[in-house]
C-alpha cells in the first residue's frame, strides 16, 4: 500500500505543478489526496484539460497499483490443489484419478480375494482333524499335506490339476512382469492378466503334461546322452512350438490381424527362443535328470515364474509398440 499512496502524492504534485489554480491537501483521517481548485473563473480550458489529464494518470496508477496488490495476494495465498485440478490446470491427469482409484480398489479386491482363498486353502487342508491342534502343529502339517493331496490330485485328474497350476502361474507371472515394466502394484492390467492365465491354464498345463510323456517315449534310454538330448530336443522344437503358440493366442484374444500376429512372431521369435537358452538348459538338467515325469510339470511352473516374467514382457512390449506405431502413423496421416 505504500507504493500506492506514493503513486498518489506524485500525481497530485503533478496536477498542481500543472495549474496554479489548482491546489492539493492531505486527508489524515481517509489517508487521501484531496485535489481542488482555487479560482474556477481563470483558465477554464487548460485547468480542466490538465485536471482529466491527471484524473487519467491517477486511474491508470490506481489499477496499476491494484494489480500488483492482487498478485501479491495471490502469491500469498495461492490456490488449493483441488482448484487446480477442478480447473483443469497444473498439466496433470486430475480428470483420470477417479477411474484410477476404482481401477485400484477392484485389483485390490481380486488381489485380497484370491489371496485370501489360496491361503485358507491350504491352511485349512487339515481342518477335520485340528480338535486339539495348538496353532503350531497347524502350520508345521499344512505343508506335507498340501503335498500329499497335490499327489492325490494328480492320480485322479492329472491334466486338470496341471492345468489349474499352470493357469495360477501364468496369471501371477503376467502381474509379475507388469511391475517390472513399472506398473505400481495394484494399477496392473485386468484383461492382460486374464489372458495370460486363460492362455496358461487352458494350454500350457495341457500340452506339457502329454508332451513330458512324449518326451519320455522318444527317449527311452538310460544312457549318460539322454538328459542333455532332452534338453535339447526341449529348448528347439518344444520351445519354438510352445513360444508360437503363446504368442499367437495372446494376440487372438487382443484381437490382432493375423498379418500383425505373422509380423510379430517373426520379430520376436528369435531373440525369445535365444532368451531362454539363458535359463531353461540349466533348469532342465534337473526337470529330467532328477524330477520324476509326473512332478516335472510343478517343478517348471516354479521356474515359469521367472520365464512368463520374461515371456510376457516381450509379447506385451511388441504389441505396444505396434499400438504406438499404428498410432504415430494415424496422427501423421489424418
Amino acid at each position: 500500500m505504500a507504493a500506492v499512496g506514493g503513486a498518489v502524492n506524485s500525481i497530485a504534485s503533478t496536477a498542481v505543478r500543472c495549474s496554479p489554480s489548482w491546489s492539493a491537501s492531505h486527508n489524515n483521517h481517509g489517508g487521501s489526496i484531496i485535489i481542488y481548485k482555487k479560482d474556477s473563473r481563470k483558465n477554464i480550458g487548460t485547468e480542466g484539460s490538465c485536471l482529466v489529464s491527471t484524473r487519467s494518470r491517477l486511474r491508470r496508477h490506481r489499477c496499476v497499483a491494484s494489480a500488483a496488490v492482487e498478485d501479491s495476494a495471490e502469491m500469498q495465498n495461492p490456490p488449493s490443489l483441488g482448484i487446480v485440478l477442478e480447473n483443469g490446470e497444473g498439466g496433470g491427469d486430475g480428470d483420470n484419478n477417479p477411474d484410477k482409484l476404482a481401477d485400484r480398489v477392484i485389483n485390490a479386491t481380486v488381489v485380497l480375494a484370491a489371496g485370501t482363498f489360496a491361503i485358507t486353502k491350504l491352511l485349512t487342508i487339515d481342518q477335520d482333524y485340528w480338535h486339539g491342534w495348538t496353532l503350531f502343529e497347524i502350520l508345521r502339517y499344512a505343508p506335507q499335506h498340501n503335498w500329499i493331496a497335490y499327489e492325490d490330485a494328480l492320480k485322479k485328474n492329472p491334466v486338470l490339476a496341471k492345468m489349474m497350476i499352470s493357469g495360477v502361474v501364468y496369471s501371477v507371472g503376467d502381474w509379475i512382469a507388469q511391475c517390472f515394466e513399472g506398473k505400481p502394484l495394484l494399477e496392473f492390467d485386468r484383461s492382460r492378466l486374464f489372458r495370460s492365465g486363460i492362455v496358461g491354464f487352458t494350454l500350457h498345463g495341457s500340452l506339457s503334461h502329454y508332451y513330458y510323456y512324449f518326451c519320455e517315449t522318444i527317449f527311452p534310454s538310460e544312457g549318460w546322452w539322454v538328459v542333455p538330448a532332452k534338453v535339447v530336443f526341449d529348448q528347439t522344437v518344444w520351445a519354438a512350438i510352445w513360444n508360437s503358440i503363446y504368442f499367437i493366442v495372446l494376440g487372438f484374444l487382443r484381437f490382432e490381424s493375423p498379418s500383425n500376429l505373422v509380423s510379430e512372431l517373426k520379430t520376436t521369435f528369435w531373440p525369445l527362443l535365444t532368451a531362454g537358452w539363458k535359463l531353461w538348459p540349466f533348469a532342465h538338467l534337473i526337470t529330467y535328470g532328477v524330477i520324476p515325469v509326473e512332478q516335472r510339470l510343478f517343478w517348471v511352473d516354479c521356474i515359469e515364474l521367472i520365464w512368463v516374467t520374461i515371456l510376457s514382457t516381450y509379447s506385451n512390449e511388441n504389441s505396444e509398440s505396434k499400438i504406438s506405431d499404428i498410432s504415430s502413423g494415424t496422427d501423421a496421416n489424418p
